[in-house]
Parts: C-alpha cells; sequence; structure tokens
C-alpha cells in the first residue's frame, strides 16, 4: 500500500490558477465562432434553394386541440415525424411534400390519456402504427403563403384535407449543418371521419392541427 499523499502535494498536483484562466482564455474564441450573434434564419423567400429536403424530426411538431368537456381547451403533440420535401423556388407549384407521423410518439400532459390514445378508442397505434400526409397539388397564394391540397391516412382510413401553409425561415443552420427551410400549417380534421368516434358527445369532434415543420437539405 503506498504512502497518503499530503496536502502539499495535492496543492502541487492541482492545475493552477493561471494554467485554468489560459485554457479559458482559449475556449472562449472557440466558443465565440460556433455560436452566431444573430438567427441564422430569415423570413426571406430568396434564400431558399431548389432540392430535396428531408424533415428535421428534432424540430418539427404537430400540435392537436380539443375541447375538454366544455371546460377549456385541451392539447397534445407529435413527434418524430419523417419525411421529404422537393421544391424548386422557380416552380413553387410543383412542390411535394410527404410526412410520417408516429403514434406511439403522442403526448399529452396526462400518462393515462397518453396511453388511452394509443388503444383501439382513439388511434389504434398496436395496428396502425404511422399517420401519413402526401400532398396532391400546391397552389401559391403569394411569395410566402400557399394551400397545400393531399391526402391524410389515419388509423387506416385515407381523407383529403387542404393545409393554409406558410414560409416561415430559411438559412444555412447551425455549425456547418445543411441548409433548413421552415413552414407553418394548419388544418383542421373530424375524428370521427377516421374512426375514432369514441366520446364525441363529451369532446369535439373538430380537431384543429397545428403543424410546424424544419427541412434540412439533402445532399
Amino acid at each position: 500500500m503506498g504512502l497518503p499523499i499530503s496536502f502539499a502535494e495535492r496543492m502541487r498536483m492541482r492545475p493552477s490558477p493561471i494554467a485554468l484562466g489560459a485554457l479559458a482564455l482559449v475556449a472562449v474564441p472557440v466558443l465565440a465562432q460556433q455560436m452566431p450573434t444573430t438567427p441564422p434564419g430569415a423570413l426571406d423567400p430568396a434564400r431558399v434553394v431548389a432540392g430535396t429536403y428531408g424533415v428535421d424530426s428534432a424540430h418539427t411538431q404537430i400540435l392537436f386541440e380539443v375541447n375538454h368537456l366544455g371546460f377549456n381547451s385541451y392539447y397534445g403533440i407529435f413527434g418524430g415525424a419523417s419525411g421529404e420535401l422537393t421544391f424548386d423556388p422557380a416552380h413553387p407549384d410543383a412542390a411535394k411534400v410527404s410526412i410520417v407521423i408516429p403514434i406511439d410518439a403522442v403526448v399529452t400532459t396526462s400518462a393515462e390519456l397518453n396511453t388511452h390514445l394509443k388503444a383501439a378508442d382513439f388511434f389504434d397505434a398496436a395496428h396502425f402504427p404511422n399517420a401519413t400526409f402526401r400532398s396532391t397539388a400546391v397552389t401559391m397564394v403569394d411569395a410566402t403563403h400557399a394551400h397545400i391540397a393531399g391526402n391524410l391516412t389515419l388509423k387506416g382510413v385515407t381523407k383529403p384535407i387542404v393545409l393554409d401553409a406558410q414560409f416561415t425561415g430559411a438559412g444555412p443552420g447551425m455549425m456547418n449543418s445543411p441548409l433548413q427551410v421552415g413552414f407553418a400549417a394548419r388544418t383542421d380534421v373530424k375524428r370521427s371521419d377516421f374512426g375514432m368516434g369514441f366520446g364525441t358527445g363529451l369532446i369535439t369532434d373538430n380537431v384543429p392541427l397545428r403543424i410546424t415543420v424544419a427541412f434540412e437539405k439533402k445532399g
């Protein structure tokens, strides 16, 4: 067994305040180079580059709203979406978008409700693990606003819907990540149309959807 290290020896082994200060001075410029002082994205359609984009799952969310027993609005959220956007600013009407939403990713503030939503009364995630949206037509309203018609498939049922979509930003990603483009969209769906009529006398049948999606350029 070795001899115990004395307090003086331990002090000699510790980095000196001068050395620690030098390391901090080196680290600060590196962090400053990595962190921009202004947001890299901007509401400027001229920044959008033609190409194929993949969904940035970590920054894409689908929010739904129902009325809870006539008392208040109640919200849930889907994350983990995947999908693809093909877009050419010179021909925006020719854009194509497809989104896959994992049902198991549904979250509310109630663990019990999370479980119930995945059961057969609602989404039946065991038999229908994904919802999908595939565009069929894009109609530009102005430079930053479009109506996107498409088919929503939910719980094995496919219905046409129209997304009221708004361009929200584009630009280079953080720390050498790919070019990015963002959109917000909204629509309403009638849940009983998709075989989810459970509790419609107590909980609203019409469900507003609010979508925020980020895409990263491929290649």
